[in-house]
């Protein structure tokens, strides 16, 4: 904007967002003098200090200086903010840092981020970036972010931008890792120096390996009295068969070693290729619910390059958009003009929901089209489901509508409503897996103060009926009959478990209790040992890693993948209480365990439900022949406590009239069963497969 006290006198222009903003003089005549007919005019150096504290980025007409060469769009020249560097394609690291649950990936984040100066150290936070709440709490990640640092090698002196992706770390969010990987060239594969290679530890570097990446081997924590780094090393280099001649030796928490981490990112992690005269292709790799700029999506730019105000289409799902805005994430939102090839960046284009721009499509220009989508993309289907339902059902209204934003921002979130005879209204919720069921269920509760009842997990059927129709069942109420069904399938996942040896049995117990295919068993180390099993899903979605960890005395891990549907010997043990079905409590089983699920389950409820004035059977059926069954006995009156003798038929006449009232009281009244009822099928799974 103009200064319009200098253009009257033609002196010079400025340049600010408003006239209410500072201003700053435009690049001029050599021969140019500063305004002084306006009080609002700026120095360069208050300019450049207003400007990081807006995040603004200038036009090509603003001043240039030496230390301020402003974007132009080629490679070379540098952004306004000065915590980010433009720099030419072959000094882009593009990596990210692979590891075990509790291994130390998030501390070391935070060290590269306070060495690179990316951070300052007085705004640093343990685990900065996890965003999340509950991510601190549990010490894991969740929803993935990204961040650009700048580093000057000592090798070369030359100024290089790493872009760190970040990954979420449990196995319910495979997809989200594969495509965080496929953003990058290389990889960080961060070890405990104490606990050595643990089951995810193998699952990453495989995924990581799959995508091509460089594999760097970190060991961290060496500071620890337990350490033995030869030992992991031998581990590393005999199970994984990476060469650890050059292996990096870190403690992430007293900052030792992260100079020389960067220094292997800069050296052994390759370039992207420079394809910047190719048509556009950029995957996104993550995407977030903005209240004001609607879906945000995190994308690396694969081939040609993108600019604000382009009209992209999404390959995979058709949509179009313009650009309203495109940046850099250092970790701070930084506006660019353009993003090339091997830039790692996020876009905002008035997207209204995530379903619109998923995890792993390709973005390219609508005037011209990339000829093919990247590979890889999925469309993601849950795996898991339960029923959630609101203690008070005032709170159904709520409930949707904290779904409804909760969807917003998680694509693989599916509900719809459902309503049963035992806990009202409420929805039926399709999930990644277990955590993302627990995230979910926590971020309710805290988020939206909702109280709420879940039901007992299920996984997805296959069924196909009588007259050829084959569909998914994901709720055991929504099964056919037993004369309509022609077969039922289930998912199995390839399940691996790491253990020492000496849990070996105990481990092999676990697994043929519950439907267990043995594979293969390998012998890692001396102390340390593979089991590989093909598994039911439905067994491995209660309670088996407690068990696990349990029988192993928490030095087991697990990692598994679904690896398709197989048809079972399966059946629909239904739960009636007082004669009405209870669907919350029906469950797909194997008819061979169906007797004794049924009978515990019985036994179960039997004491979870309080005692009614008459008498309530609970019965656990397989179409109409009743498996188990048990009864709670009614509370009594004694009546005849006013009889101190006389006919026996005054007796009689006082007991029928009892039994009357109490016939009458049954068919008219309601059980009404507590919520820890509904949960007792997790309790039942364990107990049925451990006789």
């Amino acid at each position: 904007m103009v200064c319009p006290l200098a253009q009257q006198q033609g002196r010079c222009g400025l340049l600010g967002r408003s006239s209410r903003l500072p201003v700053v003089p435009v690049n001029v005549h050599p021969s140019f003098r500063p305004c002084q007919l306006s009080s609002r005019c700026l120095s360069l150096a208050q300019f450049i200090k207003r400007e990081q504290q807006l995040r603004l980025i200038p036009c090509a007409s603003a001043v240039t200086a030496p230390e301020l060469e402003l974007e132009k769009g080629g490679p070379g020249s540098t952004y306004a903010d000065g915590a980010v560097a433009k720099v030419p394609v072959d000094r882009i690291r593009n990596f990210s840092i692979i590891a075990h649950i509790d291994h130390g990936k998030s501390t070391l984040a935070d060290q590269l981020l306070l060495k690179t100066g990316t951070v300052a150290a007085r705004d640093m936070v343990e685990q900065f970036m996890d965003s999340n709440e509950i991510e601190r709490e549990r010490g894991i990640t969740i929803k993935l972010n990204t961040a650009r640092m700048k580093y000057r090698s000592r090798r070369d002196g030359e100024l290089y931008a790493l872009n760190l992706i970040d990954t979420p770390g449990h196995v319910d969010f495979t997809y989200e890792v594969s495509r965080s990987l496929a953003a990058c060239e290389g990889a960080l594969l961060v070890v405990d120096a104490s606990q050595g290679v643990e089951a995810q530890t193998l699952a990453n570097v495989w995924l990581a390996l799959e995508n091509d990446l460089e594999v760097i081997p970190v060991l961290n924590k060496i500071d620890l009295p337990g350490a033995d780094p030869e030992r992991v090393i031998r581990e590393i280099e005999d199970i994984i068969g990476l060469d650890c001649s050059n292996i990096l030796r870190v403690s992430a928490k007293m900052g030792i070693g992260i100079e020389e981490t960067l220094e292997a990112i800069v050296e052994r992690v390759p370039a992207p290729q420079n394809t910047t005269g190719d048509a556009l292709r950029a995957l996104i790799f993550d995407s977030y619910y903005d209240p004001y700029r609607g879906v945000v999506c995190q994308f690396k730019v694969m081939d040609g390059k993108v600019s604000r105000g382009d009209v992209v289409q999404m390959m995979n799902t058709g949509k179009e958009y313009q650009l309203d805005e495109i940046g850099v994430l250092a970790p701070h939102k930084v506006q660019v003009d353009t993003l090339y090839c091997g830039e790692v960046g996020y876009l905002a284009a008035q997207i209204k929901s995530v379903q619109d721009a998923r995890v792993g499509d390709t973005v390219t220009q609508k005037k011209q089209p990339a000829q093919t989508p990247l590979p890889g993309y999925q469309d993601i289907q849950p795996m898991v489901y339960c029923g959630l339902f609101p203690t008070d059902t005032d709170d159904y209204q709520d409930l949707r509508e904290a779904l409804e934003k909760l969807q917003l921002n998680d694509a693989a979130l599916k509900f719809e409503p459902e309503v049963n005879n035992a806990m009202g209204f409420g929805f039926r919720c399709g999930f990644l897996g277990l955590l993302h069921m627990e995230i979910v269920q926590e971020r309710l509760e805290r988020e939206y103060n909702l109280d709420l009842i879940t039901t007992a997990p299920t996984v997805v059927y296959r069924c196909k009926t009588t007259d050829g129709q084959e569909f998914l069942v994901n709720s055991p109420a929504d099964l056919p009959d037993a004369s309509r069904r022609e077969w039922i399938s289930e998912p199995y996942v390839r399940l691996e478990m790491v253990t020492p040896t000496d849990y070996v049995g105990n481990l092999m117990e676990l697994a043929n209790g519950r439907r267990g295919e043995f594979v293969e068993m390998r012998y890692l180390t001396d102390s340390r040992t593979t089991l590989v099993f093909n598994i039911p899903l439905a067994e491995v979605v209660t309670d088996y890693f407690d068990q696990l960890k349990s029988r192993s005395k928490g030095y087991a891990s697990m990692e598994y993948k679904i690896t398709g549907y197989r048809e079972n010997d399966l059946v629909k043990l239904e739960v009636k209480i007082n004669g009405e079905p209870a669907d919350p409590l029906s469950v797909i089983c194997h008819r061979d365990n169906a007797y004794r699920t049924g009978r515990q389950l019985t036994s179960k409820l039997k004491e979870l439900i309080p005692r009614q004035m008459f008498r309530v059977p609970i019965q656990a059926c397989i179409g109409t022949k009743v498996v188990a069954s048990e009864a709670i006995a009614p509370y009594r009156k004694d009546v005849l406590a006013k009889c101190y003798g006389g006919d026996i038929s005054r007796k009689k006449k006082l007991l029928q009239k009892q039994a009357e009232g109490k016939k009458r009281m049954k068919a008219l009244g309601k059980v009404e069963v507590p919520q820890e009822a509904f949960m007792a099928i997790l309790k039942i799974d364990r107990e049925a497969k451990e006789e």
